[in-house]
């Protein structure tokens, strides 16, 4: 008797699904099943504990100091070693400010794509100031500044010791510091203490565009 087999190129996806099961199920008891199951959601979660962390731009000790877990523990995490229990899972997804089916969800493709509209964007004193960056980086902030013709702005200043790095890129913009002036032309970079009283101006009677990163001082608990 001949037995028939369903290929590749003649089977329907329902089949294929199928097909594709009995190969993964094929000798493997519902117990063993059940632990290949666990050991890959432990995978997933310590792959996107990691991820999330990186992005913040955070150490593995900041960030368990954050959830109030050892730092151990949260490195057992990352390796994808550790069973956690939903007691953990709540401590390190206020951490990461994320819920808790983001954590054993299946991770997010490497690369993802922000719409212009999707950035925080708001006016000050006429100025547009955009943040670059959708996620925010711990300790840091960079915005893109646009100054209408003779547009103004005063800053705030931040905490003491924090630093500032002023980049002009179209137009002409004069930041005053500690009431010091200095004349940034394209391509430019000022860097100045941010705790200081500080402002940024547009003299021209066309628009210009500036960059600014903020490295914030380290609050000392």
């Amino acid at each position: 008797m001949v037995t028939s087999t369903v290929t590749d190129s003649v089977a329907s996806p329902r089949q294929r699904i199928g097909l594709t099961a009995n190969v993964l199920t094929q000798g493997h008891s519902p117990g063993t099943l059940a632990v290949m199951a666990e050991v890959e959601l432990s995978r997933r979660i310590g792959q996107n504990i990691k991820l999330l962390r990186d992005a913040r731009g955070l150490t593995q000790g900041q960030i368990a100091k954050l959830a109030g877990l050892p730092r151990a523990t949260w490195t057992n995490l990352e390796s994808g070693a550790a069973n956690p229990t939903i007691a953990v899972l709540h401590r390190v997804s206020v951490a990461l400010q994320v819920s808790i089916e983001e954590l054993t969800s299946r991770p997010r493709a490497v690369a993802k794509h922000y719409p212009k509209s999707m950035l925080v964007e708001r006016l000050r004193n006429e100025v547009r100031v955009r943040s670059l960056l959708p996620d925010k980086i711990a300790g840091m902030e960079i915005d893109r500044m646009e100054l209408p013709p003779l547009g103004h702005m005063i800053g705030v200043p931040h905490t003491p010791g924090t630093r500032e790095y002023l980049t002009c890129e179209l137009g002409e913009i004069v930041l005053t510091v500690a009431g010091e002036a200095y004349a940034l032309c394209p391509g430019d970079v000022v860097v100045f203490r941010g705790d200081q009283k500080h402002a940024y101006r547009n003299p021209a009677r066309t628009r210009a565009v500036s960059y600014s990163i903020v490295v914030l001082a380290p609050v000392i608990p």
